[in-house]
């Protein structure tokens, strides 16, 4: 049989919510979701069980000369970590390092004001921090995400995602403290499959979204 098709990412986030009721109404829980297509799913997780939502901003960091490998990546707070091993074999300088990271610095900042305006980012320090996004392909932004979020100190890190490659969720699983995929089929090849309308979140979707987040009656929305 094939696993069910999500309509859309707000319909997935519902999903997902119903396997994280065990978060649910819990003062120590944040949701931090990557934008811009884990905003939409995150949006549902959050109001479900009550908590918080943030944008999570993680950029990878190119190779100089093949900028589709990631040599490292950054991560809100100045937070940086480098593959050294694979930097080493190709040989990228110091120099190469640092100007990818400015660049990359300089877009992460803009998304950060752009999808959060004034409002300061969540405190996570000792707190059960749920990373979302819309899927796992290969994982590599959500591996990014992880080094990031380690350097602000959470008590646990969960992973969630409506679908996700198997491979790849588990190699992830061995990462955090729990993965949560409602679906994990076997001929993945892409998560836009999982969906009926994988239309493309744009950057005023997850400025409301986070908008209507923070008010007070968020969980109330619609």
């Amino acid at each position: 049989m094939r696993p069910q098709v999500f309509r859309d990412r707000r319909e997935a986030g519902r999903v997902l919510a119903d396997k994280l009721s065990a978060y649910a109404g819990r003062s120590d829980v944040v949701v931090l979701a990557l934008p811009r297509g884990g905003i939409p799913v995150g949006y549902e997780v959050a109001r479900a069980l009550g908590a918080p939502l943030d944008a999570f901003v993680v950029r990878k960091l190119g190779t100089p000369g093949h900028e589709e490998l990631a040599m490292g990546a950054i991560g809100p707070g100045g937070v940086r970590f480098l593959n050294e091993p694979l930097r080493r074999e190709l040989g990228v300088t110091d120099a190469e390092v640092e100007a990818v990271t400015r660049a990359e610095r300089s877009e992460l900042e803009r998304r950060e004001r752009l999808y959060r305006g004034a409002r300061a980012p969540l405190d996570v320090r000792g707190k059960t921090a749920i990373l979302v996004d819309d899927g796992l392909a290969t994982g590599s932004s959500m591996r990014a995400a992880i080094e990031a979020l380690r350097h602000f100190e959470p008590a646990r890190i969960v992973v969630a995602v409506p679908t996700g490659a198997p491979d790849t969720c588990e190699e992830l699983r061995a990462q955090v403290d729990e993965l949560v995929a409602v679906i994990t089929p076997e001929a993945f090849h892409a998560v836009g499959l999982w969906y009926q309308d994988f239309y493309q979140t744009s950057d005023d979707e997850v400025r409301d979204l986070l908008a209507r987040a923070a008010q007070p009656d968020a969980k109330r929305g619609a």
